[in-house]
């Protein structure tokens, strides 16, 4: 609702002007016929529009209309003069910045056009000023909000120093290429050098490692580093660490040395004492295994079916004990490194063919399809460890005859790209549930969590130690009620028969 204020020394005109206004519609229309009255109505209201006429006692029209410009600047304001009047009207609308004048007599269709507008003029130049408020406000806020902002930045910058110097981890900055561009105190003291003497140094000169490799590239912006040693350049000592890399600039990253010396040092006594146990465990399993073998065979005298049906149980516990101790020995040697890869050159499908025959009745047994398909030249050799990669295989293939059921498919996918030698095995099992896979490769991991496994929990752990003891990789694919993939790559170590 738009509020008109009009003013005019005689009540005829703002009569005429009241009823015109209310046949057009308006309804908040406050008509005054003294400049004084108008003043004080305006003191307490607001318009939207104000019309005045030019000559009147006391007060003329552009005094009057010069008193409301400072109280509403942005209000439209009409003033109604006379012919002989115009010339100074026209000057006075320059000097105070009215919006019209119409001349008396008015047509009316003219005078409600200029209304409708005015009133449209002052509520554009309200929404302008309050748009040019709001902005100056948020300028200001801004301003305030980054003085604020450097303060805090220069607060933290100066907490996170003092975290920084004295971390008891040791904390470095490099580049891509590896080269370091800054050191904590903690990582001088480690390494035995000054910040001055590691500056622009590499990070392979500094640390090393006999399993892993150290590698930064774009699709990584966070790189962990186990197995890594960092060399003291005053002392000589080859300290274990764990290494963790983080993207900090586009072409920086920050890492965090932690020494794991006791960890790995814990670690050894209780593989140590695995290995100890186990192996002691060893020999008086062999022997009941081979005295119950004796009794089923007859050794001591025919047996009845109850007998049979005893000792075969107590043989088959026993077997499996063993295949416990022997899969913990494994282990073992190769997490402490005592177990060397014997690498040789072999043809492949030869040993592909070899697993496939002995796990072949296990699958007909269940009813399952389980068919192997080679993507190899003839006589393809690659240069590994040909029994672990065996190892590797049963285990695979084993899984996937374990976990599909009767009436299920198997495929084995064999073959050489580039250098590389791919075995993958797919089933149409019972799938795993994505939240288990990061686990699947972890020690004593047991099936899922919705389904355990009645193994060791060692078979996959120890695929993937061999697999990357050859610089391999070894992954899986799976959705539940599906079936899945197990993968793995050997690189670079495939060869034609020419080139053994």
């Amino acid at each position: 609702m738009s509020k008109i204020v009009a003013v005019d020394d005689e009540k005829m005109v703002t009569s005429a002007l009241k009823t015109l206004f209310k046949i057009e519609g308006y309804s908040d229309i406050n008509l005054f016929n003294t400049p004084q009255e108008a003043l004080d109505f305006l003191a307490e209201n607001k318009p939207d529009l104000i019309i005045s006429d030019f000559i009147m006692p006391d007060m003329n029209g552009l005094e009057f209309l010069r008193e409301a410009k400072k109280l509403y600047p942005e209000v439209s304001m009409i003033l109604l003069t006379g012919y002989a009047d115009k010339e100074n009207a026209i000057k006075a609308i320059n000097e105070v910045g009215l919006y019209k004048y119409i001349e008396k007599p008015w047509d009316n269709d003219d005078l409600l056009m200029n209304v409708r507008n005015g009133i449209e003029r002052s509520h554009l130049l309200e929404s302008l000023r309050n748009k040019i408020t709001e902005l100056e406000e948020a300028k200001k806020q801004l301003q305030d909000y980054s003085e604020n902002l450097e303060k805090i930045v220069a607060e933290r910058t100066a907490e996170i120093a003092g975290i920084i110097n004295y971390c008891a981890d040791g904390i470095l900055i490099i580049d891509k290429a590896g080269n370091i561009k800054r050191v904590n105190p903690a990582c001088e003291n480690m390494i035995g050098l000054s910040e001055n003497a590691l500056i622009n140094k590499n990070f392979n000169d500094i640390a090393y490692s006999k399993k892993a490799e150290f590698k930064l590239d774009d699709e990584n912006s966070e790189v962990l580093l186990r197995d890594f040693y960092v060399i003291n350049d005053l002392s000589g000592v080859h300290t274990p660490v764990e290494i963790s890399f983080a993207l900090c600039a586009p072409d920086k990253y920050v890492g965090v040395i932690r020494d794991v010396t006791v960890q790995k040092e814990t670690e050894r006594l209780r593989d140590d004492f695995i290995a100890t146990l186990t192996h002691d465990m060893r020999t008086p399993l062999l022997a009941q295994i081979q005295t119950l073998k004796f009794f089923l065979e007859g050794a001591i005298g025919d047996l009845d079916e109850k007998q049979r049906v005893l000792l075969s149980t107590m043989l088959q516990s026993n077997e499996d004990l063993l295949g416990l101790v022997n899969a913990l020995l494994e282990v073992y040697r190769f997490e402490s490194g005592k177990l060397e890869l014997c690498r040789t050159k072999f043809p492949i499908k030869d040993l592909v063919e070899q697993c496939y025959s002995e796990l072949k009745p296990l699958a007909e047994k269940k009813n399952l399809s389980f068919e192997v398909e080679y993507e190899l030249p003839e006589k393809l050799y690659i240069d590994a460890d040909r029994t672990e990669i065996k190892r590797v295989i049963t285990n695979l293939c084993g899984n996937a005859l374990n976990y599909t059921n009767k009436g299920g498919e198997i495929k084995i996918l064999v073959k050489a790209q580039n250098g590389d030698f791919i075995f993958s095995v797919t089933d149409n099992g019972n799938g795993i549930p994505q939240s288990d896979i990061p686990n699947l490769f972890m020690r004593f991991s047991q099936g899922t969590a919705k389904k355990r496994s009645t193994g060791t929990g060692l078979g996959l752990y120890l695929s993937r130690q061999i697999i990357e003891a050859h610089n391999g990789k070894i992954w899986v694919n799976s959705k539940v009620n599906k079936g899945s993939e197990f993968t793995f790559l050997l690189t670079d170590v495939v060869m034609k028969e020419g080139q053994v």
